[in-house]
């Protein structure tokens, strides 16, 4: 298990059953950043990894 899979767990069980946007995802992640610039650059390549993930299907 790698170190971040901890968050991730914690993410699906006090959200898991929410709904939310991408708008809502987006604004999180915008946040994040603001409080945590070093992090600008993983941030990026995330959400680029989620705007692009379906270029692959066909």
């Amino acid at each position: 298990m790698y170190f971040t899979d901890r968050g991730i767990e914690e993410l699906v069980e006090r959200r898991g059953e929410e709904t939310v946007t991408l708008e809502w995802v987006g604004s999180q992640l915008r946040s994040f950043v603001d409080n945590h610039p070093e992090f600008e650059t993983a941030i990026e390549r995330f959400a680029t990894f989620l705007a692009r993930d379906d270029e692959d299907d066909d």
